[in-house]
């Protein structure tokens, strides 16, 4: 087993904090990734017109993403102290809420700029999981999301507990990140129809996250919902995996719709 290496959660003494350089990690890459695909597969869009969509996606990712969290994981906290829903560096970002935010960030930067909104939502999709696995790893070092009990010989024993933990964070940065990551790539590089990417990407990442929350210690304020393991995670993953299946299936049912 392993002791959690305790990291300190600043970067660098100008008080610049991990979590702050995984979500700047990501944010560029997803900006880089996007340009090469919309090179590579000739989309047409600016290099000005894809910062102005990421910087979009970014402000939908952190307002959503931390609503979500605060709606869906830690409501009675926002009740007791109303601030805490800007204390981003502390943790507490909902993945389901980000994704609402960025869906409706994206969709308000196609209505000022007389876009496809399904074609942006294909473009982008595929870079996603770059910025969720940097996420993941910026979680592991602020010591969130511990998993759950375990005798593996990688388990790690987090700070103030004597039990051994999966670094269930780290399953995910690798799951939601390289894996997803990898499926959209190679998916979104054949000759899909239009919504087929933004459909694959939401069955993907619901079946992922169900999975991986097998791993990850549910919060210990709201524990598991159903028969001791149903979590809000995969609650909220199922509809995901739901709405894909339909995106998929319209998709490819749709004639004259190859973009």
């Amino acid at each position: 087993m392993w002791s959690y290496p305790n990291f300190d959660p600043i970067a660098l003494t100008i008080n610049i904090h991990w979590y702050a350089v995984s979500y700047l990690v990501g944010i560029t890459l997803v900006w880089w990734t996007v340009r090469i695909r919309n090179r590579r597969y000739s989309h047409g869009w600016t290099n000005e017109a894809i910062s102005d969509l990421v910087t979009y996606a970014v402000f939908g990712v952190i307002f959503g993403g931390r609503i979500g969290y605060v709606l869906f994981y830690d409501f009675d906290q926002f009740i007791s102290d109303p601030i805490s829903i800007v204390k981003i560096w502390q943790g507490g970002m909902s993945f389901h809420g980000g994704l609402l935010g960025v869906v409706l960030a994206i969709f308000t930067y196609v209505k000022r700029n007389v876009d496809s909104f399904m074609v942006t939502m294909d473009l982008i999709a595929p870079s996603i999981p770059l910025a969720l696995g940097c996420g993941r790893i910026g979680n592991f070092i602020n010591g969130e999301l511990p998993g759950r009990i375990t005798e593996v010989p990688w388990g790690f024993i987090y700070p103030g507990e004597i039990v051994v933990r999966h670094p269930s964070s780290l399953y995910q940065a690798f799951m939601e990140g390289a894996v997803l990551f990898s499926i959209m790539w190679f998916y979104a590089a054949g000759n899909r129809p239009r919504m087929a990417v933004s459909g694959m990407f939401l069955l993907s990442y619901g079946l992922i996250r169900i999975f991986t929350e097998f791993f990850r210690e549910p919060d210990p304020h709201i524990g598991f919902l159903v028969y001791e393991w149903l979590t809000v995670g995969q609650l909220l993953s199922l509809p995901m995996i739901l709405f894909g299946l339909v995106v998929l299936a319209s998709s490819y049912r749709t004639v004259g719709n190859y973009k």
